[in-house]
């Protein structure tokens, strides 16, 4: 999928000199590199100066870079947490330096105990306990813990109380004034309750009252000389203020939620989405819109929705956004009839949410005011490419698209390729492959029978036991099948089969192996070469193909006499290596007779009659 309309150098003097997250991609628009910069102007610039010294990676990277993109973050701290989320969802080929398990970490107040503690936790589980973060520097949560004690006077042992009140003596912490021993009853319940909510306050964020007792313990430290106590402050304060910065880009509450923003000027806006999964955001993906003059922001937001989310295989429990909608009751309740479950429209006033929708009009508005002539190409190439195809087979629409092709050699370890285009561009999440397992030989026909068999039954199977997000479960507008007539008529006798109703095309080629039209209906149509339809075509056929010779190779690549020899029934490890010592290739083995087979030591007239049987 190259971008031949992104020109690198013009798109370099339109960064920003802002803190953000930077994606590189190649020449088929896979993401190889992930990465953050205080200035995105500056550090995105580096890559593409000849005078720097890069390294051998970096420099072999520059090389496949085609086009960049970029996300905006208020801070570097946001776009280091961001970093890492993408580069976890994306496994970029670039990055591997920095794929590793870290995690970062969370403080953790034990609310579902009578008496609760605040922990360092490296993970957020589905407990009583209340979590803030994550955070990215430890030893700031470390100290902010630390002050928490020191302020606040909780527990930090492992004690349970009530039950072991009274059993031991209290510890040092009681003894140098950083606890109050709830574990002799020196201070009931609800007092101790008291404190934990001026924990839970300041861990919200309210600080301000706690940084100006700290600033005056400092300043009084000061004058009274103790200088030691008073730089003990100081480092404090510094510790809390690092914790204090908003960390928008992930959200604690671990839920799946959609974060929608719009900017717009004269007939044209912007939509930006962030999706949230899990609470991490793990990507985003703007739409643009042509609008008519005078349109709100409101009124795009709802237009949207009503149309984005009718092809989205997945809704999430929220969308939030920056505007509230006409058709607000109306939305939620065509969502969460979709979705199975509830879903709610949220316009966030103010906190971390309020924020995050920020944070995405922000993107919005920088992407319109400097890529908008490049998304309307963009636009053409994808939508509108998907759009022409749909008229083109006289169709309503076509949002995804699935497209099929088989791989082998001489018949031996034949494969078969899914690949799937959501909106004209590919989504590789879905993309799937397939092993043939009930054909012998190079038989293309019952190869792709076979794999279409496997793919609608698999989805027909995770319908009916709803599974919301199989692996099967999204059934496409179109299947595009790398052939004419018998491959079309393959797939339309299984879909007749499991009475199902899709459309069915083949991307016919011509003498010289180029795409030169669609077979669909009995009847060949041809594509004008010059149009974005053809392109688009042009890019799935190819992408089925390389799909499959990618996941042959690999097979090959674990040893192909071993799949093949293997494949035979009564020839096992000592067999394979005797008809391997006699014979110099595959080709040989072939042409032996059964009597030449059964000569060779190790082998009998029954092993040689299955080997003759399997290559005639």
């Amino acid at each position: 999928m190259e971008n031949n309309n992104f020109d690198i150098q013009e798109e370099l003097k339109k960064l920003p000199a802002r803190p953000g997250v930077y994606l590189m991609h190649d020449e088929k628009d896979h993401i190889i590199y992930v990465g953050k910069a205080i200035s995105l102007r500056n550090r995105v610039r580096q890559y593409f100066q000849s005078s720097r010294n890069k390294g051998i990676k970096i420099e072999q990277m520059v090389t496949h870079i085609r086009r960049f993109e970029y996300i905006v973050t208020d801070s570097e701290l946001e776009a280091l947490v961001l970093e890492c989320n993408l580069i976890k969802e994306h496994h970029p080929k670039y990055n591997t330096m920095l794929m590793d398990d870290k995690t970062y970490p969370f403080i953790k107040v034990t609310t579902g105990e009578a008496f609760p503690r605040v922990v360092l936790s490296r993970k957020m589980l589905k407990d009583k306990a209340k979590y803030f973060g994550p955070y990215t520097s430890s030893q700031a949560v470390r100290d902010t813990i630390d002050l928490i004690h020191k302020l606040y006077h909780l527990r930090s042992c492992s004690r349970s109380l009530p039950r072991d009140i009274g059993k031991e003596r209290p510890c040092l912490n009681y003894h140098i004034k950083q606890c109050n021993a709830p574990c002799q009853g020196y201070i009931s319940q609800e007092e101790y309750g008291k404190s934990v909510n001026e924990v839970l306050r300041f861990l919200n964020g309210h600080y301000d009252t706690v940084l100006g007792e700290l600033e005056e313990k400092m300043n009084a430290a000061s004058e009274a000389l103790e200088f030691e106590r008073a730089i003990e402050y100081r480092e404090l304060i510094s510790s809390v203020k690092k914790v204090a910065q908003k960390q928008k880009i992930t959200d604690s509450s671990g839920e799946d939620r959609d974060i929608l923003a719009v900017a717009s000027e004269e007939e044209d806006a912007v939509v930006q989405v962030f999706f949230i999964r899990g609470g991490r955001l793990i990507g985003r993906d703007h739409f643009y819109l042509r609008i008519s003059k005078g349109e709100t922001d409101s009124e795009i937001l709802n237009s949207f929705v009503l149309q984005y989310y009718a092809g989205t295989p997945f809704i999430p429990a929220e969308l939030m956004m920056q505007e509230e909608v006409e058709d607000r009751e109306l939305l939620e309740e065509w969502l969460s009839s979709k979705r199975g479950q509830k879903v709610s429209l949220k316009v966030p006033k103010k906190g971390t949410k309020e924020k995050l929708v920020e944070l995405a009009r922000e993107n919005a508005r920088l992407v319109l005011s400097k890529d908008k002539e490049r998304l309307k190409r963009e636009e053409g190439r994808t939508i509108g490419a998907a759009k022409e195809i749909a008229a083109l087979l006289g169709l309503p629409e076509i949002v995804r698209m699935e497209a099929y092709d088989i791989s082998n050699t001489n018949g031996f370890e034949s494969v078969g390729s899914m690949v799937v285009y959501e909106r004209g561009r590919p989504k590789r999440n879905d993309y799937r492959k397939f092993k043939i397992k009930g054909i012998q030989g190079a038989d293309d026909y019952g190869s792709m029978r076979e794999v279409l068999t496997r793919r609608f039954m698999h989805g027909l199977k995770e319908r009916e036991e709803n599974v919301e997000l199989g692996k099967f479960t999204s059934f496409p507008d179109l299947i595009m099948m790398d052939g004419g007539k018998g491959q079309v008529n393959v797939a339309l006798q299984v879909l007749d089969e499991l009475h199902l109703h899709i459309p069915v095309c083949g991307m016919v080629k011509d003498d010289h192996h180029r795409t030169r039209g669609l077979y669909y209906q009995n009847e060949e149509i041809p594509i004008d070469r010059s149009s974005e339809a053809f392109r688009l075509i042009t890019r799935i056929q190819d992408e089925a193909h390389r799909f499959a010779i990618e996941y042959h190779r690999q097979l090959r690549g674990k040893g192909q006499v071993h799949s093949i020899l293997d494949d035979i029934d009564g020839i096992g490890p000592a067999r394979r290596k005797a008809l391997m010592r006699h014979y110099a290739s595959l080709e040989d083995i072939r042409g032996a007779t059964v009597e030449e087979l059964a000569a060779i030591p190790s082998m009998n007239e029954k092993a040689a009659e299955s080997v003759y049987k399997f290559f005639h």
